[in-house]
């Protein structure tokens, strides 16, 4: 092994940073009545900033699966009364309104987690999917993800999606508490790489 490469840090098993970084401290649990499902994409759970992972945390009731073909959700799905797809409706889709959904009911909340082309793939991967209602976010707040780029100009971290749609489903319930490690993720991303490179890389998309 060379001298020059990098001796690979401690991570925390619980948060994926690393030990020096973690960010279970600012993690505090919330709870949910709608149940939330991240389907990542195992190109997602290697990427350092991995934000649905802290939701999945920050959550009383969540689950994050990984990979592309999901043969269990057959059976999740007949655990709930309703189930909702976050994700943008084609023509041939229900578009289901963002609006809070009845207390009485056992709902599901499945959020695919990559980028919008792996997110295609786990839908196109899994067809029960496509027949659920969908639900989109409407344009709002621009993202906190200061240190992602993103094609779209309307999107979110997979936290901030979910933090949205929650808000919504339940307006009882406060989801903010949920972006604290969040915040503090970006934070350090911004500290890391330094003042200078970060306003070469990121500055046009504001402070």
């Amino acid at each position: 092994m060379s001298e020059s490469k990098k001796t690979a840090r401690p991570m925390c098993e619980r948060c994926a940073r690393p030990v020096s970084h973690c960010l279970c401290a600012h993690i505090s649990v919330v709870p949910n009545r709608i149940s939330v499902l991240v389907l990542q994409h195992p190109d997602e759970q290697k990427h350092p900033l991995n934000t649905a992972r802290l939701a999945v945390l920050g959550l009383e009731q969540a689950e994050l699966w990984v990979g592309e073909h999901f043969p269990q959700l057959e059976e999740k799905l007949a655990t709930v009364d309703a189930a909702f797809l976050l994700f943008p409706a084609k023509e041939h889709n229900v578009m289901q309104p963002l609006v809070a959904i009845d207390a009485t009911k056992a709902a599901l909340l499945i959020v695919p987690d990559g980028t919008w082309r792996n997110a295609r793939k786990i839908i196109q991967s899994n067809p029960l999917l496509s027949g659920l209602p969908h639900l989109s976010l409407p344009v709002g707040e621009p993202s906190l993800y200061r240190v992602r780029k993103a094609t779209e100009v309307a999107a979110v971290a997979t936290i901030e999606a979910i933090v949205r749609s929650l808000t919504v489903l339940e307006p009882e319930s406060d989801f903010q508490p949920l972006l604290k490690p969040f915040n503090v993720l970006v934070e350090q991303q911004i500290e890391a790489m330094g003042a200078e490179v970060y306003a070469r890389n990121y500055g046009r998309r504001g402070s």
